[in-house]
């Protein structure tokens, strides 16, 4: 027996997801059945899938719905599975509740979305909405990374910010753009859920008119390289930010394959902001 289903296609610089709108928790596809909608070759394609659905319709949206929460999005990665967050998928789950008149946000308000993290803040920007991604925290001790491109082993800092990332520095923009990402990084020692690997090259200068610059490629879990991670631009401005010290500026911009996105860290919490665009809709039979 197979549903029909309704779909949109979106995407945040260029990390690309099917929506799929479910407001009364009545689909709820399975891991086999999210792997499918995002097979870019038999299925509509995409990094990940975002499922629409009220907070008080799913269980992992009970906080949600008391903090305000409407809406949740219900995250996976495009091999199915579940995942904490995703900085340019809620973007992207914004931008289809405003276009669909199911949410409003006026000038200078905020919304609260409901997430795997709890519900996150979000807001309008000058680069299209930016979401309070929480409290942060960098990680003790250095987890070596091996990459295809990299001549020896290098130590990543462990940062979290919702979900897991390791950031590695690079020497040069040649040795960023000579790694192989088609094969997964390994990490020692490994993460107990497995991380997002995320490559930097910090500007030269690093700082222009005091905003911190930095060039990023990605390895998601669960996904493979995207062209733009919106939690992993966050952990690579964090990385560079504690690793210039003092006195690194507050303001980024992180240039990712996909376009550029902002990050601010306000003490202890960092935001993230960027673009969302809708690609298409459409109908599609779900097995």
């Amino acid at each position: 027996m197979t549903t029909t289903i309704s779909f949109s296609k979106g995407h945040g610089t260029g990390n690309d997801f099917v929506i799929v709108p479910d407001p009364d928790g009545a689909v709820d596809p399975s891991t086999e059945q999210v792997a499918a909608l995002c097979d870019r070759r038999f299925g509509i394609g995409g990094d990940g899938m975002l499922r629409v659905v009220r907070s008080a319709t799913i269980a992992a949206g009970v906080d949600a719905a008391a903090a305000g929460a409407e809406w949740f999005m219900d995250y996976r990665n495009a091999d199915g599975s579940i995942s904490e967050m995703c900085g340019n998928g809620i973007r992207v789950f914004l931008h289809y509740l405003l276009k669909t008149g199911l949410a409003q946000l006026p000038e200078g308000g905020e919304i609260v979305i409901g997430t795997r993290n709890g519900p996150l803040r979000m807001t309008r920007s000058d680069l299209g909405y930016e979401v309070d991604l929480g409290v942060f925290r960098i990680e003790s001790g250095d987890v070596l990374v091996r990459a295809r491109g990299l001549d020896v082993a290098r130590p990543g800092l462990g940062v979290d910010v919702g979900n897991p990332h390791v950031v590695v520095a690079l020497s040069s923009d040649a040795e960023l753009d000579g790694l192989d990402l088609t094969a997964i990084p390994i990490l020692d020692p490994a993460p107990p859920a497995g991380a997002n690997v995320e490559f930097v090259v910090p500007g030269d200068p690093l700082v222009v008119d005091g905003t911190g610059r930095v060039r990023m490629r990605v390895f998601e879990r669960g996904v493979g390289e995207t062209l733009s991670c919106g939690t992993g631009v966050s952990a690579a401005a964090l990385a560079v930010h504690e690793w210039a010290g003092a006195s690194a500026p507050d303001e980024w911009r992180v240039e990712v394959p996909g376009g550029t996105l902002g990050v601010r860290i306000v003490g202890d919490r960092v935001l993230l902001s960027g673009p969302a665009q809708l690609v298409f809709s459409g109908e599609i039979a779900l097995a």
